[in-house]
């Protein structure tokens, strides 16, 4: 299916117009990436109001605004349980997480993991976590680069695909490059603010077409969509059998308790100056986010209302087009222009965030910490950092290649489960308990990730389904889609097996000198 009357010169011109913008003020804001500071955590210089539209930019990806639209135009009610997972997920971020994490840590999470256990060891196991849920995370996104791209210049081939994805993935790594975190900050926002000004004029815009009626606009797309009323229940993707309930069960958990775990979220806390902004970002960020969750809401049932879920399910890209369709129907080619700059956007911003973190990551907790033992030169720690950027780019460039015709929301689900599972456990024992040590950390952080990996390839997402990665071959074994109803409770469990069976003790001068600096900001 093509687009009629769709512009592509008129699409490219809107993004590269923006890629312009964004890059001058990435080289703008680059000028004083003299120290590992600024390089990683921007000097600390940024509000609490900055920081957290900035913690919105980076968290609404091209999940949240192709995937869950495309998600609640075709499935309805169930659709809506992603925007609800990532909007509560905060709550575990504002109450147990931002504040401790903002007073122990520098610039990474290894910072924090490591304070009061051997360092070496559990710096490497979470730069290893780091870097698998950052690629994770990237997939999704640089998927939805390959779905928007083939929805706007009706590219049907996997190889012109893949070249789009691979023009997306050098132009992160210049954010990264160039700009360091300030910058990738300042892309952020800006990302943010235009994402949410789209969102609200698109809202409006519905209300205005349905008599300014929700309840218009609801029977509109039942009366449109196969399920019918069915679509403004629960259970039209996840109740149809027991897996699929579990499923949903594990999809819950790993939505809500996964935000707290991601690496690139946790980072962004180090750009504020002291633990009180860290909560103001927190706070800015989940207004915003709430914002833009309940226009998803009205867009993917606008969407299914105006466009029909057979259109979009039949378009290039998949659920993931349904947002672009929308703009096309409602504002024509200007407007799907926009609406398609500002998804690239949203996946240039996200993927600059999450490469600066793995290589930060890598650069700080292996290099620096483990390879030169703490004292490595911070021009020779950047320029690590940068390399590394590189390195990640092309893996992403290559993965999302692969997985390109996934539905992005349920990619990013899939990050969130490897998140909670390898690091939320080992955070929140590292800043309460005590007796905490360094062999349940390392069990704790590499039991959660194998035990998330393993499930994974060995479930439906890889094999054994209609939509499978691949789908020649049948090896698959564990029948959810989504690992976290299992591997979050076994990640908690083996870091409480490794502490009670490990030779090493926890130091209780460490545990108190953590306890006071987390609580109280004093030495952070």
């Amino acid at each position: 299916m093509s687009i009629p009357d769709n512009n592509p010169a008129l699409n490219i011109a809107v993004f590269a117009l923006f890629v312009a913008i964004t890059l001058y003020v990435v080289y703008r804001a680059s000028t004083r990436n003299s120290s590992t500071s600024d390089y990683y955590a921007a000097g600390s210089a940024f509000t609490g109001r900055q920081n957290g539209i900035a913690l919105s930019g980076d968290f609404l990806s091209a999940a949240s605004f192709l995937g869950i639209a495309g998600a609640i135009a075709i499935h309805g009610y169930d659709g809506f349980l992603y925007s609800i997972g990532f909007l509560v997920a905060w709550m575990v971020d504002l109450l147990l997480i931002a504040e401790l994490l903002r007073n122990t840590g520098r610039f990474t999470m290894g910072d924090v993991l490591s304070f009061r256990m051997k360092q070496r060891p559990v710096r490497a196991a979470a730069a290893t976590s780091t870097l698998v849920i950052s690629f994770f995370y990237m997939l999704a996104q640089m998927a939805g680069a390959g779905g928007l791209v083939a929805l706007l210049l009706d590219i049907h081939g996997g190889i012109g695909q893949a070249l789009v994805i691979g023009v997306v993935g050098v132009v992160m790594v210049l954010y990264v490059l160039v700009g360091g975190m300030k910058g990738t900050t300042w892309v952020q926002i800006i990302k943010a603010t235009i994402l949410l000004l789209t969102g609200a004029l698109i809202t409006v815009f519905l209300f205005g077409k349905f008599g300014f009626s929700f309840s218009n606009l609801l029977s509109a797309a039942a009366d449109k969509s196969p399920l019918g009323d069915e679509l403004l229940e629960p259970g039209g993707s996840y109740g149809k059998s027991e897996v699929t309930k579990l499923d949903f069960v594990s999809l819950a958990l790993a939505l809500v308790l996964g935000a707290a775990a991601l690496p690139h979220v946790l980072m962004r806390f180090y750009t504020v100056p002291n633990s009180r902004e860290a909560r103001r970002s927190v706070v800015w960020a989940t207004a915003c986010m709430s914002v833009f969750y309940l226009c998803t809401l009205v867009i993917g049932f606008g969407a299914a209302a105006l466009v029909g879920p057979e259109a979009i399910k039949n378009a290039p890209g998949g659920e993931n087009s349904a947002a672009p369709l929308l703009a096309l129907n409602i504002g024509g080619t200007v407007l799907l222009g926009i609406v398609s700059a500002v998804a690239f956007a949203t996946i240039l911003a996200v993927v600059a965030g999450l490469t600066i973190t793995a290589s930060a990551s890598f650069a700080h907790d292996v290099y620096a910490n483990i390879f030169k033992r703490g004292d490595a030169e911070p021009a020779a720690e950047v320029r690590v950092a940068r390399l590394t950027a590189v390195a990640v780019g092309a893996l992403a460039i290559v993965g999302g290649i692969l997985a390109n015709g996934q539905n992005i929301a349920f990619l990013v689900a899939l990050a969130f489960a490897v998140a909670a599972s390898a690091n939320l456990s080992t955070l929140l024992f590292s800043l309460f308990w005590k007796r905490f040590n360094t062999t349940g950390t390392l069990w704790g952080i590499y039991g959660g990730l194998i035990a998330s990996l393993v499930l994974v390839f060995f479930s439906p997402v890889m094999s054994g389904a209609a939509d499978s990665i691949i789908k020649s071959v049948d090896f698959h074994w564990f029948p959810l889609k989504n690992p976290g109803l299992v591997s979050i409770p076994f990640s908690f469990l083996c870091g409480i097996v490794g502490t009670f069976v490990g030779r090493s003790k926890a130091d209780p001068v460490k545990h108190a000198e953590m306890e006071v600096r987390s609580l109280t900001g004093i030495g952070s």
